[in-house]
């Protein structure tokens, strides 16, 4: 099973495919799609949305995880982030992607056991998951890899 795993944002889309045996989980490919500060939002969107149709199309997921929004303490940044999210469901539904969302409490509850935990601690369990590979250097990567992560170990749970 192929698993695409999305941090949402308007500047940085943290992305991931995962591969799962049902038992195994390896990492395929990580990456981001970073847009220009100061560039028109619309511009921004578009691009995110571009860019999701090739990460699709490329790699063709079965399923994807995604960060879903429950609360932001900026207004200011929680409706670009609200925009370029609903721009990567709308690529999801293009292509007939089955969603499954996650809060950031709950892929830290399902990751390490404790939904507060920090961003070293999932850092640590992503690293353990993946049998010890070098992680990405950028969070919002490393965040989509433990999002995708969260789908496999609920869907153990749940089957």
């Amino acid at each position: 099973m192929k698993i695409l795993g999305i941090d949402p944002g308007m500047a940085i889309v943290g992305y991931s495919i995962l591969d799962f045996d049902g038992k195994n989980i390896k990492l395929e490919h990580s990456g981001s799609i970073q847009t220009q500060k100061g560039t028109r939002e619309s511009s921004r969107l578009l691009e995110i949305f571009n860019d999701m149709n090739t990460i699709v199309e490329k790699y063709k997921p079965d399923v994807c995880a995604i960060e879903k929004l429950f609360f932001f303490r900026n207004y200011t940044t929680v409706m670009p982030v609200a925009h370029a999210r609903g721009v990567i469901l709308t690529v999801l539904e293009k292509y007939n992607v089955p969603i499954f969302e996650y809060t950031p409490i709950e892929v830290k509850q399902i990751l390490t056991g404790y939904g507060r935990a920090s961003k070293k601690e999932v850092e640590q369990m992503v690293k353990i998951s993946l049998g010890g590979i070098d992680l990405p250097k950028l969070d919002d990567t490393v965040d989509s890899i433990a999002i995708g992560i969260c789908y496999t170990r609920n869907h153990l749970i749940n089957n």
